[in-house]
């Protein structure tokens, strides 16, 4: 089973997700604010899936992105505010 995270993105949004056998099993939103940030707004993993890594999997997923393209990130998520609140390797990009 590949669990690669994967990213669409646009000039106003995107969303880093992970697909198996063709179908969203996990997904997690962010909107651009501005050249320099962005905020995750929304993260989901679809029954069946929890407790598989999927959410923390995308939240290190959209890090990398950070870092690459020198963004910082909001977020606004619950879930990914867990993360980052537990991840003292991310807090750079805050």
């Amino acid at each position: 089973m590949n669990t690669e995270v994967q990213l669409k993105i646009n000039e106003k949004n995107g969303f880093f997700y992970i697909d198996i056998n063709g179908t969203h099993e996990a997904l997690m939103s962010f909107v651009f604010a501005g050249s320099d940030k962005i905020i995750i707004d929304h993260t989901e993993v679809k029954p069946g899936n929890e407790g598989k890594g999927f959410g923390k999997k995308m939240v290190t997923k959209a890090v990398e992105y950070a870092r690459e393209h020198n963004v910082k990130i909001i977020p606004l998520c619950p879930f990914a505010k867990s993360v980052f609140d537990k991840t003292l390797d991310f807090k750079d990009v805050l």
